[in-house]
């Protein structure tokens, strides 16, 4: 898994069988100095081609790696780096499965949203699937909520039936947040510390929340084309210390959460993803949603930085087995459909 806020490659090594999913080890390896930003910069057919490429060697090396230390693997899951998204639409995701499949000699599945946007989907959330085979409980709601460049959650009611799941993005996760630490020379704010140095502009933090997005229903997605380089300039045209633009865009993130999904009533909120790990960010959710039971993935088995890499092996595993593996009450899309492509 490479997500939206660039900043590396994930690995999760996992067996299924039937509905049992054991993760046998997760590490992650950041991308080499210059990648995120000459990804960021792609601007032609030539850069696009080149760069396919690249990544599918840097994925291979990941891999190669996981399998050192792990043990072989018979089929890779690769979602690939998304380039663009729009919801419904189009996408592209880049890293070339034919190389990754030579360099390891395993099948690559790839290409997994673009199925579900040819039946009429977002493409977007595709973890749903996952999420239901982990978390669904019998009695308790529950609320799965991976908070990476951008946030996303998964509502399983008690004893639900697929179709009856729903998930969204909310709005952004940390690529914000990050975006402005960059701006002080630190790759994001670790821990929340900077945002808790901070003070939040309550006039701007309102403007933000206006937008309409937060307040539509699901299927929704979004990605870097409403929360990236245009955004963070919106932010910086206010005239406010970063400090306090970190402070407000992390408050922003959690109030995006909430407004999702506090209709929900009491549920357990399972928080995974990158901002799991941002104090500011969790208390924030904390005090918005204090009829929610929060705990993090890791307190289910499934590691905080590695839920979606493991979710992408598991989609993986289904769409080996000709199994459709988008749940429509999530994407919107008109019927599930088997996702991704298989290289040999």
């Amino acid at each position: 898994m490479s997500g939206t806020s660039l900043d590396g490659i994930d690995v999760a090594v996992v067996e299924v069988s039937g509905k049992r999913v054991e993760t046998i080890g997760f590490q992650s390896t950041r991308y080499p100095k210059g990648v995120r930003e000459a990804v960021l910069g792609l601007d032609s057919p030539a850069s696009i081609s080149r760069w396919n490429v690249r990544l599918a060697e840097l994925y291979a090396r990941a891999v190669s790696r996981a399998v050192r230390r792990w043990g072989a693997v018979e089929l890779i899951g690769c979602h690939g780096q998304t380039i663009y998204h729009e919801g419904g639409r189009h996408t592209l995701q880049i890293g070339e499965p034919a190389v990754l499949a030579e360099r390891t000699g395993a099948p690559v599945v790839s290409n997994f949203r673009a199925r579900d946007i040819a039946a009429g989907g977002q493409g977007a959330p595709l973890v749903p699937f996952v999420d239901y085979l982990l978390f669904r409980h019998a009695k308790r709601t529950r609320v799965a909520l991976n908070i990476g460049g951008i946030a996303n959650v998964t509502v399983i009611p008690a004893g639900a039936a697929p179709e009856q799941v729903t998930a969204f993005d909310t709005g952004p996760g940390n690529m914000a947040i990050d975006a402005l630490a960059r701006e002080m020379g630190l790759p994001f704010d670790r821990g929340g510390k900077i945002a808790e140095s901070g003070r939040v502009d309550r006039a701007l933090l309102q403007d933000l929340l206006s937008d309409s997005y937060y307040r539509r229903r699901g299927p929704k997605s979004a990605g870097r084309e409403q929360y990236g380089a245009e955004f963070v300039d919106r932010l910086k045209m206010s005239g406010l210390p970063i400090r306090d633009l970190i402070a407000t865009a992390t408050v922003l993130t959690a109030s995006a959460i909430s407004i999702g999904i506090r209709s929900v009533g009491p549920a357990d909120l399972i928080v995974s993803g990158g901002g799991a790990h941002n104090g500011q960010i969790m208390a924030h959710l904390a005090a918005l949603l204090p009829e929610m039971a929060m705990a993090t993935s890791a307190d289910y088995g499934v590691d905080v930085d590695g839920k979606e890499a493991v979710a992408f092996a598991v989609l993986a595993y289904e769409t080996w087995r000709r199994r459709p593996s988008n749940l429509p009450s999530a994407t919107g899309a008109r019927h599930a459909v088997v996702l991704g492509s298989i290289t040999p």
